[in-house]
């Protein structure tokens, strides 16, 4: 019989090769697994887990279902890091659902969180999604400061990054001089 972490690795090896419908199988394995192991931690990844799965197959309600589930425990454990994790994966998912006010304050609390806790690396993945989300609602001078910020916090960047980071300098700097622009902290 399989442990809890084995089956995870199996379901994370199937998501990564997008067979998602054998991914849900063995993060639901693995939930089980871990529900018999007392990890109610583990378990509230695994929903995680299937959440991301109903997301990659446009099951979005599905998806919200299951990541509001893992949220819940994550904040009855007061593990802030799991959460804010949680919270940017619900921003992805209200984004697919064009309910842009859920998800820029479900990103907005993740980020928060992540730069409280120090989480600079995710704290700036997690901007760049809020910048694609301001982008996306015609915020496009916020947007373009916050991948300024994000970037320039970033360890390495690829180099569409590097030119995104260019870009967004100069519209940021066209926003700042027509005042349009206010100076994230």
């Amino acid at each position: 019989m399989a442990t809890g972490a084995e089956l995870q690795a199996q379901g994370i090896s199937l998501f990564e090769r997008s067979d998602y419908e054998a991914a849900a199988r063995a993060f639901h394995q693995a939930e089980e697994a871990f529900a018999s192991e007392s990890q109610l931690d583990m378990v509230a990844e695994m929903k995680v887990n299937q959440g991301l799965v109903h997301r990659a197959l446009g099951e979005y309600q599905q998806a919200l279902d299951m990541m509001q589930a893992a949220l819940v425990t994550f904040q009855s454990m007061n593990d802030q890091l799991r959460t804010a994790q949680v919270l940017g994966n619900m921003g992805g998912v209200y984004m697919a659902l064009n309910d842009f006010e859920k998800a820029f304050h479900a990103y907005r609390q993740a980020a928060d969180t992540f730069r409280d806790l120090g989480e600079t690396q995710l704290y700036a993945h997690t901007l760049i999604a809020l910048g694609g989300l301001q982008l996306r609602t015609g915020k496009y001078f916020e947007g373009a400061a916050t991948f300024e910020a994000a970037y320039d916090m970033l360890d390495k960047l690829t180099l569409s990054q590097k030119i995104g980071r260019f870009m967004y300098r100069i519209i940021h700097g066209i926003g700042r001089i027509a005042g349009a622009v206010p100076r994230l902290r």
